[in-house]
């Protein structure tokens, strides 16, 4: 319901378009690629239809699934979380080999592409606590990589304004409507996805081709 409305804002405001891209450095802190079990990474950058969409084209993601995290199972719905009071995040899910792509790398791309971490509690159109950017690290090593490289964006000044990316933990993540599944696959002419989204998957193959899988995790 909400995206109707932005819809409708967008066609009174063509000028508006998706957030500018940056390409962050590589992490110095990272974890080597080694063959092993596949892991879990939970990230919160905005709508989850855009996140969702890049990291479902990285090499060595399994799968994205679209939910929410921060907050209790029972808030753990579309229309519910859309209030803003219920500690959730819009955010996403991603099963990866760690022997094909690191958690480093998965960071980086959250970085540059999949959304704008100077942003507080809003990514493009939308705004409220649901779009904050949010690192619901999974274990003390995503926990020791993700505060380095943020620390490390911050001294390189990769971007001017402040980076307000949160760290919170391990909280639950909990999965989203079915709808809202490869969402932006099934809608790439739809104006919000077209504006906002689309371009953050086209920046991601053109900054990190190496990195591009022609076929989307599932």
């Amino acid at each position: 319901m909400k995206r109707v409305l932005l819809i409708a804002m967008l066609l009174a405001a063509p000028a508006c378009s998706a957030e500018p891209m940056v390409l962050a450095p590589a992490p110095v802190v990272d974890a080597m690629l080694a063959k092993g079990a596949l892991q879990k990474a939970v990230f919160a950058g905005g709508c989850f239809w855009g996140v969702e969409g890049v990291f479902e084209r990285v090499k060595g993601v399994k799968s994205v699934v679209s939910g929410y995290a921060g907050g209790a199972r029972a808030t753990a719905i579309y229309e519910v979380t859309g209030s803003g009071l219920t500690g959730h995040a819009e955010a996403v899910e991603i099963i990866y080999d760690p022997g094909v792509v690191s958690y480093g790398t998965l960071l980086r791309i959250f970085f540059s592409v999949a959304h704008n971490p100077t942003q507080l509690n809003r990514q493009g159109p939308d705004s409220g606590s649901q779009y904050r950017s949010a690192l619901f690290t999974r274990g003390t090593e995503q926990e020791r990589i993700a505060r380095a490289y943020v620390t490390q964006l911050e001294r390189a000044g990769t971007w001017k304004p402040k980076i307000v990316t949160t760290f919170e933990g391990g909280k639950p993540f909990y999965a989203g409507e079915a709808y809202h599944q490869n969402y932006l696959r099934g809608h790439t002419s739809q104006l919000y996805i077209a504006i906002n989204d689309i371009p953050k998957v086209e920046g991601f193959k053109r900054l990190f081709p190496a990195l591009w899988s022609e076929r989307p995790a599932v």
